[in-house]
């Protein structure tokens, strides 16, 4: 997620506001909301019930694929688009919840057929001319437009659709892609994009996965976007402005994308370089890359005041430092490929890619991970201030799913993990974690699993003293 942040306290109020706005009237299931010839249809649940956020996503049906196709003018700062959801249903249906924030629904179909709409905060109900039964695929599509919002975090940090001095990003971790796109907005229900995106002539359009299309037309171009593997909601991002792009190849194969804010070009030349360098040194350390290609945005938005993970491209709205980098680039393996199935398994994504940032310095003329773990345990480490406050494994609210210990104490989780069962087997663990949950989700108790299968140790009380207890564990 957010790279480096400063802990927030979360307001009682904001939190309360959350909780509302991911509110949505499922209601008691009568007579009246079955359909004949569909038996025990009912409406879908307007949440998956989620630790941290439960009224997110979407339950009753899982999507396979979106098309969007958008077309934005930033000198208006409005928004038209088109959702296409393909999906399947686990259960029969007499409608079916999107998660949509802000924008105004023109219309909706369910199967090519209009479909009611319904909006509460931010659900918004489909309800088709017919009942959906169990295990039917269908398509739904919903026609919008408006002025997309911008909204804060539960930590207090903006995400969603952002405004750049020439253009505009959106950012989507945890709730921020509902601004932009209906959809099933949980990480637990992944899929493949089509993201068309059309914008006035010398605006580049910058979305996940590989470009296959770029036409123009008048005074306007379209961009059109392709991703095949799954990907979580909160990963997916379009990225409008007058870029300077750069293309090659990483290891003279995989396809590499880097798009720059002009009016950091100067400050932002090592960039494709160091992705590259990046890239390969990471695929030697966990596994084959996940995806079709790779890259990174480097928009101007000095005060966004995070990096994302973005699919296959991270976002940084600076030019980043080489830490920053590693540490974005290793979520394409620890969170964007293998995806944790709910948000109170954060550490998965943070510790992960925390500690490729300690791999990287030891292997290139640093500390040692060891001396960077002893610097966390000391206090001396800059990044290492709050890592106490509370279990990795235990955010204790939405809010604090960014905090220091979800980071650095759950970095020294693993390196406790490769001080108990050796390099070569600690190295064989995470190859294996990324190979056999690839472009999948995964849990906490799946990785304890794996830990103790590969070792053939019993690491229980490893992980209840640094993954799971309270307090500063005594100095190992």
């Amino acid at each position: 997620m957010r790279t480096r942040p400063t802990p927030r306290q979360l307001p009682a109020a904001l939190a309360l506001l959350l909780c509302a706005a991911c509110t949505g009237g499922a209601g008691a299931t009568d007579a009246a909301d079955r359909a004949p010839g569909v038996s025990g249809a009912r409406p879908g649940a307007a949440g998956v019930g989620d630790p941290l956020f439960p009224k997110l996503g979407n339950g009753g049906y899982d999507v396979s694929r979106y098309r969007l196709t958008l077309d934005y003018a930033p000198d208006s700062h409005r928004l038209k688009g088109t959702a296409e959801l393909t999906a399947r249903t686990t259960r029969a249906l007499t409608s079916f919840h999107l998660d949509l924030a802000g924008l105004r629904v023109r219309e909706a179909t369910v199967d090519g057929r209009p479909a009611k709409t319904a909006r509460t905060g931010t659900e918004l109900t489909l309800t088709p001319a017919a009942a959906l039964p169990k295990g039917r695929t269908f398509k739904a599509t919903v026609v919008y437009d408006g002025e997309p919002k911008t909204i804060s975090d539960p930590d207090g940090s903006e995400e969603g659709w952002i405004k750049t001095a020439d253009g505009a990003v959106g950012v989507g971790e945890p709730t921020g892609s509902m601004t932009w796109f209906p959809g099933n907005h949980h990480p637990s229900d992944k899929a493949a994009y089509d993201i068309t995106v059309t914008v006035p002539q010398g605006y580049t359009a910058v979305s996940n996965g590989d470009l296959t299309l770029r036409t123009e037309h008048g005074d306007h171009t379209t961009f059109r976007w392709h991703t095949d593997e799954p990907m979580a909601s909160y990963l997916a991002t379009v990225a409008i402005d007058d870029f300077d792009i750069h293309t090659t190849t990483t290891d003279g194969t995989l396809p590499q994308y880097v798009a720059v804010d002009p009016e950091l070009a100067d400050r932002a030349t090592d960039v494709p370089d160091q992705v590259t360098e990046v890239i390969d040194w990471q695929t030697r350390t966990f596994g084959p890359y996940p995806f079709s290609s790779t890259g990174a945005i480097v928009a101007d938005l000095p005060d966004l005041g995070y990096a994302l993970e973005t699919q296959t491209k991270p976002l940084y709205p600076s030019p980043p430092s080489e830490p920053l980098l590693v540490h974005e680039l290793a979520h394409q393996w620890f969170g964007n490929s293998v995806t944790p199935r709910t948000w109170k398994d954060m550490w998965l994504n943070e510790g992960f890619a925390t500690y490729a940032e300690w791999l990287w310095e030891e292997d290139h003329n640093g500390r040692t991970a060891q001396e960077v773990f002893d610097d966390f345990y000391d206090g001396t480490d800059d990044e290492s201030e709050g890592i106490w406050d509370f279990p990795p494994a235990g955010p204790p609210s939405a809010g604090r799913i960014s905090d220091p210990p979800v980071y650095g104490r759950g970095a020294m989780v693993l390196h406790k993990v490769r001080e108990a069962v050796g390099d070569k087997t600690f190295f064989t663990i995470l190859r294996a974690w990324t190979r056999d949950h690839r472009h999948g989700n995964a849990d906490t108790a799946q990785f304890i699993a794996l830990c103790e299968k590969k070792s053939g140790k019993d690491l229980e009380d490893l992980f209840d003293v640094w993954l799971y207890a309270d307090g500063k564990p005594k100095k190992p």
